[in-house]
């Protein structure tokens, strides 16, 4: 095992939109790409003379894979690689409402997180790792040991406790937005000119448009949304990446308040489905769930170091609308505090900003997991080790 304070530490945090890969200490991460892959099927040696053909991005090692699958092969495409766009190419996560479905998937982004960051260990034997839980780093990128995390990110919004750097796993609620689909007239458009785009590439082209549109068109509105106060609003202008310009009107105020009024989704087409579970509740009211399943001892500080993290969290407003209503609903002794890094960056990568403090702490090298206690215990010993 290593030893001093300077410890060369990979910090790497795969999301759900996204993926972070960089050193301790760093301020960001060096390398920020998809959490998602490209994926053509092929057959035989079919198209092996044309794999050979294809771009390879030297700067960020951005390179297509072969993945065995019985008589088929299936090229993988990860990072910038994603940019260009490949006949009959689907676009899979490995990811599903916040949680890994596809190890696979996963494996692959791993392989391309630790070329982009220069730093390859012979097939990853690294000498030593450590796991950490998402609201423990974003804890700690704000300087607290304890906080409720609320972390609004790529498809998912989950609220939790953290307590003298540990998160308290019973009280973690979770829900997540489908998908808004494309309209026929838009596919339409797009077939006309890409005739063999799959349907996974364009709403993997559209999801990045409709993020920068809730970052910079969007506004959670001051009280409830209502569509009668609504209907007259002035329209806000934003450019696609093709030049024409689109309005948007109510909807950049309708859109946002689904976070506190989830059945505002029914009116929606393309996520009507999402509140239909009775176990769906808007953002204050899990707030407050969680706050009141954790020990009444520690909900005081709780309810004063209410963190917001995520892509999400840089819709306007969401900060004090959510201040609003948690202290319309607590107790009148609590005291309710909201707090948002005015950095747009540091929210985006606040979990890789807590995993970048955590590992150039001197003290960080007593906390990993050694290949030594791996090979002496086993697998199931970074339970112990991470917990």
């Amino acid at each position: 095992m290593y030893g001093g304070d300077e410890v060369a530490a990979i910090v790497i945090d795969v999301g759900s939109y996204s993926c972070k890969a960089g050193y301790a200490g760093d301020d960001t991460p060096k390398a920020v790409f998809p959490s998602v892959v490209g994926s053509i099927e092929q057959t035989g040696d079919a198209d092996e003379s044309k794999a050979e053909k294809e771009p390879e991005d030297s700067k960020n090692g951005a390179k297509p894979m072969d993945v065995d699958k019985a008589k088929t092969k299936r090229k993988l495409y990860v990072g910038q690689e994603l940019d260009f766009r490949r006949d009959n190419m689907e676009v899979i996560s490995p990811m599903k409402d916040g949680t890994v479905t596809d190890w696979d998937i996963v494996d692959n982004i791993w392989n391309h997180a630790f070329r982009a960051a220069e730093l390859m260990f012979e097939n990853y034997k690294v000498p030593a790792l450590f796991l950490a839980k998402n609201a423990v780093l974003t804890s700690f990128a704000s300087g607290r040991a304890t906080s409720l995390v609320v972390d609004s990110g790529g498809g998912s919004t989950v609220v939790s406790a953290v307590h003298d750097g540990f998160v308290l796993q019973k009280i973690r609620p979770r829900y997540s937005f489908k998908k808004k689909e494309i309209s026929p007239g838009e596919y339409k458009i797009v077939d006309l000119d890409l005739p063999n785009t799959t349907e996974s590439y364009k709403l993997y082209g559209m999801r990045a448009i409709v993020s920068d549109i809730k970052e910079s068109v969007c506004r959670v509105p001051d009280t409830a949304f209502d569509e009668v106060a609504y209907a007259n609003v002035p329209t806000t202008s934003y450019e696609l990446p093709d030049g024409q310009t689109i309005e948007v009107g109510a909807d950049r105020f309708k859109i946002p308040d689904i976070l506190f009024n989830p059945s505002l989704s029914q009116t929606i087409p393309g996520i009507d489905g999402f509140a239909d579970s009775i176990s769906v509740r808007g953002l204050p009211r899990m707030v407050i769930d969680s706050i009141n399943r954790c020990d009444v001892d520690i909900r005081k500080e709780l309810f004063s170091n209410i963190l917001l993290s995520g892509g999400s969290s840089s819709i306007l407003q969401l900060k004090e609308r959510l201040e609003k209503e948690v202290l319309e609903e607590s107790p009148q002794a609590a005291r309710v505090k909201v707090m948002a890094s005015g950095n747009s960056v540091e929210r985006r990568f606040s979990v890789w900003i807590g995993g970048s403090i955590l590992a150039s702490l001197g003290s960080f090298q007593q906390m990993w997991f050694s290949k030594a206690e791996y090979e002496e215990h086993g697998v199931s010993y970074i339970q112990r080790k991470c917990p």
